[in-house]
């Protein structure tokens, strides 16, 4: 049984109707389905595409990270943005609301535990992971939970490339100040070292103001591939596409994270380290269309939606653009 887990309510998922008949006329919270991960009868899913949708209410890693909390109720906003979206998929496709893993008297790894066993018991339903941080400590617990589906007992072991939009490398030392929102990439460095697996990470976004000298010679010394936000506000948008090329052709499977503090706070003032200087939403779903065109991508997560700074719902709202991007994008290529 998952600790510290909860099923979504399907009140929680209501919108404007326009028919009740008319497939093409339907919005997500017309489609979507209530699944509960702690029910052993339920069967994995038969049809072509299925997306189980999951919450991590927790930001302790932010916290840890002396950052600005609120992130914790991102995932019940996000999905308020959700609901309202057109369903311009094809009927096969099917969205399951998987609940919600929250923090209350866990501490940050046993939440990150529990996120790692809901991620693989929805890979094992044969439905398509989608995550809705939470802090950015999500990829941890998130990451953890590829691992014991690809790697722990397999016998032909995977290679996991990690592709994050982030304007940090969250690659910060953790063995003696302990982990956070700031550390997860480190820690899976470290798990995959102690497994003898290759650490394939890739950042878009970076930014230069945001990272100390050290993080940059750590991502040198380590393998760590990163492209400057810079590079791609100002830079040419075919090159960054061949960089990401050779990443994605040398991976077995792709894990994508976005931390919506890659974006200008002009596109996303909701978050918990506000960017002045960051990316247009734009750009990133070329990258974004263009990394599932490749058919490897495994899992999807947003993190760092915090409701408590986002004026009008604006980085809510961008997520969900983001995740109605991620689905299609899964109709169009699996």
């Amino acid at each position: 049984m998952i600790r510290n887990y909860i099923t979504e309510d399907l009140n929680s998922w209501t919108g404007r109707v326009d028919s009740v008949d008319d497939y093409d006329s339907f919005r997500w919270h017309q489609w979507i389905q209530i699944l509960d991960l702690n029910d052993e009868s339920v069967q994995p899913f038969a049809g072509t595409v299925g997306i189980g949708i999951i919450g991590f209410m927790c930001d302790y890693g932010i916290n840890l990270n002396k950052g600005r909390v609120g992130a914790a109720n991102g995932p019940k906003s996000i999905r308020r943005q959700l609901a309202n979206l057109p369903c311009q998929f094809d009927k096969k496709l099917k969205l399951f609301d998987c609940g919600n893993v929250f923090i209350d008297d866990l501490s940050l790894r046993e939440a990150q535990d529990s996120l790692a066993e809901a991620v693989d018991k929805i890979l094992s339903l044969n439905l398509f992971p989608i995550v809705l941080g939470g802090g950015h400590e999500t990829a941890f617990g998130h990451y953890l939970g590829l691992f014991k589906h690809f790697n722990e007992c397999a016998e032909q072991k995977q290679k996991i490339g990690i592709i994050n939009f982030d304007a940090h490398f969250d690659t910060r030392p953790y063995k003696e100040t302990g982990a956070s929102s700031g550390t997860m990439f480190r820690q899976i460095h470290d798990l995959n070292k102690e497994n003898n697996l290759p650490f394939a990470y890739m950042v878009m976004g970076i930014q230069k103001h945001s990272n100390t000298n050290s993080l940059f010679k750590y991502a040198d010394e380590v393998g760590i591939q990163y492209v400057l936000a810079k590079e791609i506000v100002h830079g040419d948008l075919y090159t960054q596409i061949e960089k990401l090329d050779e990443f994605l052709k040398a991976q077995d499977k792709i894990y994508v994270t976005i931390c919506a503090d890659v974006f200008s706070t002009s596109y996303a003032p909701g978050v918990s380290a506000p960017q002045p200087l960051g990316l247009d939403p734009e750009k990133l779903l070329v990258f974004l269309k263009h990394i599932f065109s490749f058919k490897k991508v495994v899992s999807f997560d947003i993190a760092e939606v915090s409701p408590r700074f986002d004026q009008d719902s604006t980085t809510a709202s961008l997520a969900a653009a983001l995740i109605y991007t991620v689905v299609m994008a899964l109709d169009k290529y699996r």
